[in-house]
């Protein structure tokens, strides 16, 4: 009897590790509690995987063997809480692809900030170095899904800490932890360290042979650091301190010792600017390195990357009014790098769906930086609560049209409008891609 291998959730991961089951003799069953895209629903067929959605058969998911959970279900469910009853175990779409990719190497990318833009820049690396490589995981193409139907010899993944608590073998080659900051606290039963655990997982099966890149300068990481048992080879990147290996910068010029290998580069020359996008440079120059990638491709690279869709991104002046979408800043700490980077002042649009957030860490940077704030979500009582007596300009609006026009009423010339809301994006819009898009949509009517 083939093994039965039950997937929950039908998105890019699910599809992706219901394809890689079935071609590795699995029988696959998967459920979707909502309704599965046509495309997804359409693969499903065409590969002959057996699927339900708009709810789940208990009595079809409760005889599985084996099951991959996609990384939005949360533990609390009450599926999830019968798999685990009947002692069924459950693994992460990422610990099934690495279980198949054979002699492929893995760079692993986690941290709650920096991450997407870390793992997109050490991609643009590889491909402009020649090196055959697939970008993966968190970032949009499934992992499962790649190793399945088009294995590479390296694959640099994006992982979220929701993929890491389902892991059992993953082992990264080269594991990056960007930072650690107070995310996601809801589905870590509010405790800090519960997510922190989650994140340093990246490390847990690594050995000797491999290497952890990690942010000397975060304090929480390096609080929890020597608390790890951790065997691979540490390459610290800081801008506080200059270590023998690692990553340094200091008076505007960067250096990268790994390997044996030592490239210098002037931070001038970075195609990310602000102070954040030098730790995800050094991050992933490090990576590069370390992959054995050529210093003068390496260089060139790093002068050339373009930015990333949702991430500081310049959308239009309008009447001397400058438009950024920084939709992505789905937390505290990616909003407070967007607002210490700006240079004029600012209307900004914030709010969402709240993960527990402390909005104090703004304060100081909104008094200086903030002339008004535009409220964008259902609920926007915490951040009057947080913003009301610094910000005396104050208003709640229910879409990204109203949003926009808000600001813009606001605004005056030679101010910047930045949408970086702090917060998840599912009570007004599918994910913070269409929350940015609609934004973007919005300025374009002005």
């Amino acid at each position: 009897m083939a093994k039965r291998m039950v997937i929950l959730g039908g998105g890019e991961s699910g599809v992706g590790a219901a394809i890689l089951a079935k071609q590795n003799g699995f029988s696959v069953f998967l459920s979707d509690s909502g309704s599965l895209k046509p495309a997804y629903r359409g693969e499903l067929e065409e590969k002959g995987i057996d699927y339900e959605d708009g709810g789940h058969t208990e009595a079809k998911v409760l005889v599985a063997d084996e099951v991959v959970k996609s990384p939005g279900i949360p533990e609390k469910n009450d599926l999830v809480k019968k798999i685990r009853a009947k002692g069924i175990p459950i693994i992460s779409e990422v610990e099934l692809a690495f279980r198949y990719k054979g002699d492929s190497r893995i760079v692993a990318i986690t941290g709650s900030n920096g991450k997407t833009t870390t793992t997109s820049l050490l991609y643009h690396i590889c491909r402009h170095a020649g090196l055959d490589a697939a970008l993966v995981g968190n970032i949009g193409y499934s992992f499962a899904k790649q190793v399945a139907e088009d294995p590479k010899p390296w694959y640099i993944a994006e992982i979220s800490s929701f993929q890491l608590d389902d892991i059992k073998t993953f082992r990264p080659d080269v594991a990056i932890l960007t930072n650690i900051t107070e995310d996601h606290l809801d589905r870590y039963d509010y405790k800090f360290e519960n997510y922190i655990a989650s994140k340093f997982r990246i490390t847990m099966n690594q050995l000797a042979t491999d290497y952890f890149i990690y942010c000397a300068d975060d304090p929480v990481t390096m609080q929890y650091y020597s608390k790890q048992a951790i065997y691979s080879n540490p390459l610290p990147f800081t801008m506080q301190q200059q270590p023998g290996k690692g990553g340094f910068i200091k008076n505007g010029q960067m250096t990268i010792e790994a390997n044996n290998e030592r490239v210098t580069m002037s931070i001038y020359d970075f195609a990310l600017k602000g102070k954040h996008n030098q730790y995800n440079t050094m991050a992933a120059g490090i990576a590069a390195v370390t992959i054995g990638l050529r210093k003068d491709k390496i260089r060139e690279a790093i002068e050339s990357f373009e930015t990333l869709e949702h991430r500081m991104e310049h959308v239009s002046t309008v009447r001397g009014v400058e438009f950024i979408n920084d939709s992505k800043a789905t937390n505290v700490n990616s909003t407070w790098y967007a607002l210490e980077s700006m240079e004029k002042p600012v209307i900004l649009i914030l709010g969402g769906v709240d993960k527990g957030n402390d909005y104090s860490l703004l304060a100081d940077l909104v008094k200086e930086k903030v002339k008004a704030i535009v409220c964008m979500g259902t609920d926007n009582r915490k951040i009057h609560e947080a913003f009301g007596k610094t910000v005396e300009l104050m208003v709640n609006t229910g879409s990204a049209a109203e949003a926009v026009k808000a600001a813009f009423h606001f605004a005056e010339k030679g101010d910047v409008v930045l949408l970086s809301p702090a917060c998840a994006s599912f009570d007004l819009f599918k994910n913070y891609e269409d929350r940015g898009r609609q934004f973007k949509e919005a300025v374009r009517e002005l």
